[in-house]
């Protein structure tokens, strides 16, 4: 509630300036550097996947889904990422990780431009960028994130449950909210099954004392019709003021006892700007 107080002026204001087709762009788009598009012969070549807690059983061995798909029609290709495939419960941690093409660092701002798809619920998935080195991440696993957009509906261990609206990180203790809509000023809709949805999320690195450690998020798609100013000011997960240096993406299955669901959900067009770049970089 906090938040809709103190900022729902301030998400109007740039709701507004941000939609304004003649606005000036911070940087164009030829300053856009290419994560992914999975369009390569070799589309994840790049990529690393790992189970750091395979509790399936009976036990399967590489349980995660990750795979390049082509979308019928279009020949779009895309990944597609599951924690385990339907009817298997039990990996808690199923992460794909890849290099980014610069380092952000400390003190720099930059811009990530990502589709996401959800093709169907119930489910839970995370994303965002890490700070930390390969080896560090099956320890860390959730705490390798920093900047961290999380889609989910599943139950929570207080018996509250998600409904499937995109969700940041928000405050101390690692809380989540829900993004706004900067029209009404209240939660925004759940996540639609089946359609696209484009991210912008302008990623600050400076130190914390210096206003950074915080990250914005603007959406296009599902009821968000044009491009919305959906979250100021979402904090990094650790605060540790390193350099971010790759994406990483992580589902999870749920227990045994209680399943969250394998719905899975698809990536594409993953890039990079610098500085607060609202263009987009398939124009």
């Amino acid at each position: 509630m906090t938040f809709r107080v103190t900022s729902f002026l301030l998400l109007l204001c740039l709701a507004a300036c941000t939609n304004n087709p003649t606005a000036k762009s911070d940087e164009s788009q030829s300053a856009w550097l290419l994560v992914d598009d999975f369009e390569s012969g070799l589309p994840l070549d790049r990529w690393t996947h790992i189970d750091v807690q395979n509790d399936t059983d009976p036990f399967v061995p590489r349980p995660q889904v990750a795979e390049v798909r082509v979308e019928p029609g279009n020949g779009n290709r895309y990944l597609i990422r599951k924690p385990a495939a339907d009817g298997v419960v039990g990996n808690r941690k199923a992460i794909g990780f890849v290099p980014l093409p610069v380092t952000v660092q400390i003190g720099e701002t930059h811009t990530f431009y990502t589709r996401i798809h959800i093709e169907s619920f119930p489910n839970n998935h995370s994303f965002g960028l890490i700070n930390i080195s390969a080896s560090e991440i099956p320890d860390q696993h959730y705490d390798s994130f920093e900047p961290m957009i999380r889609v989910t509906d599943k139950w929570e261990s207080d018996g509250s449950k998600n409904d499937g609206t995109l969700m940041v990180l928000s405050g101390d203790n690692k809380a989540y909210s829900k993004i706004i809509n900067p029209e009404t000023g209240e939660d925004a809709k759940p996540l639609r099954v089946g359609d696209w949805y484009e991210l912008w999320y302008v990623v600050n690195n400076a130190p914390r004392d210096e206003g950074g450690q915080r990250y914005d998020l603007y959406v296009r798609g599902g009821e968000f019709e044009t491009r919305q100013f959906v979250f100021e000011g979402a904090d990094f997960r650790m605060r540790r003021t390193l350099p971010l240096s790759s994406f990483m993406t992580i589902c999870n299955t749920g227990p045994h006892d209680r399943p969250y669901g394998n719905g899975g959900v698809r990536y594409d067009d993953i890039y990079m700007a610098p500085g607060r770049n609202l263009t987009s970089p398939l124009l």
